[in-house]
């Protein structure tokens, strides 16, 4: 166990490092007042309104074909369910007012799907990249319209017992286009759009994980430790996020025999569950207003945390499954 823990700890720690040193260098330039919050809004503001769209349209047109995956709907399921599963969980962490709490139900059950896990798969897999970048695409197309509407719902939602929900308010440019290039391809019109202007878009699009990283590094580079939210709510965001949903991924896969049969599969799934919170979330605090030092101030600790957490649940699912 020592050994599996040391080398899934390196080995994610070396994709983390990619990460965190671009957050690192773009706190520096907020903390020397090199960049200034308007800048950063408005960063924010063209990652979510064009880098973002551009990058899924151009990803699904040109590089998800239904046809070579006959089951490969199962993973935009599975992104739905995990979220669901991450919702309800905290939704039962914060009883008996969960609602009062919007923010941090988002927090505790949406994960940095892409941004983060995308790097580990480079570092931890090299030789089933392909295999492991095309799980995280087909995962998010069903996480992503999660994200982009019932999480900027909730995390830039004024604090309320009551659900407040506007369909009008959640609309936002990624879940459209996430949701009409999906609609292209399953009905076969991608076709109609020239070559050239896919590959355009997925030029632009590139910039989308740079930018949010770095947008995310910004953004915690401008928070006061001095005022970080209560314990008690980082206690319960941390709780849900590291161990209840972890927890439950690990025993729902061992009871289904899926490492055994999907060994990259249930790896892939394990690191979904134990991420950090999505970059996505301080993209739509930045662009569309909310609670910005307490999401920011959680973050800041989750990511923190998820240095050890990762390498621990991988580690931890490895010796159970042999």
């Amino acid at each position: 166990m020592d050994t599996i823990f040391t080398n899934g700890l390196i080995s994610m720690l070396q994709a983390l490092m990619r990460i965190f040193i671009i957050i690192i260098f773009a706190g520096f330039l907020v903390r020397k007042n090199i960049i200034d919050k308007t800048q950063i809004d408005a960063l924010s503001k063209i990652t979510v309104i064009v880098l973002l769209p551009a990058l899924v349209f151009g990803n699904t047109l040109q590089y998800f074909d239904p046809q070579q995956l006959t089951y490969w709907w199962w993973l935009p399921i599975l992104g739905v369910l995990l979220s669901a599963l991450g919702l309800l969980l905290a939704s039962l962490v914060f009883l008996p007012r969960p609602f009062k709490h919007k923010n941090l139900l988002a927090l505790s059950s949406m994960q940095n799907a892409g941004y983060l896990v995308l790097p580990i798969g480079q570092v931890v897999y090299p030789q089933q990249f392909e295999a492991f970048s095309l799980l995280v695409f087909l995962f998010i197309l069903g996480y992503n319209p999660v994200l982009w509407t019932i999480g900027k719902y909730l995390i830039t939602s004024e604090q309320s017992q009551s659900i407040d929900f506007d369909l009008k308010k959640i609309i936002t440019p990624p879940a459209a286009a996430n949701i009409i290039s999906l609609l292209l391809v399953l009905l076969g019109w991608q076709h109609i759009f020239p070559n050239t202007l896919v590959a355009s878009a997925d030029f632009l699009g590139q910039a989308a994980v740079p930018m949010a990283t770095f947008v995310l590094g910004a953004t915690l580079g401008s928070i006061s430790l001095k005022q970080l939210p209560a314990f008690s709510e980082i206690f319960r965001v941390l709780s849900v996020k590291y161990l209840l949903i972890p927890m439950a991924v690990v025993a729902l896969l061992w009871q289904f025999n899926i490492g055994h049969n999907y060994p990259l599969l249930s790896d892939f799934l394990i690191i979904q569950a134990a991420a950090a919170p999505a970059t996505g979330l301080i993209l739509q605090v930045r662009a569309y207003g909310g609670d910005r030092q307490k999401v920011a101030g959680i973050m800041f600790i989750a990511y923190l945390f998820c240095l050890i957490a990762l390498p621990f649940w991988i580690a931890l699912w490895h010796h159970i499954n042999g």
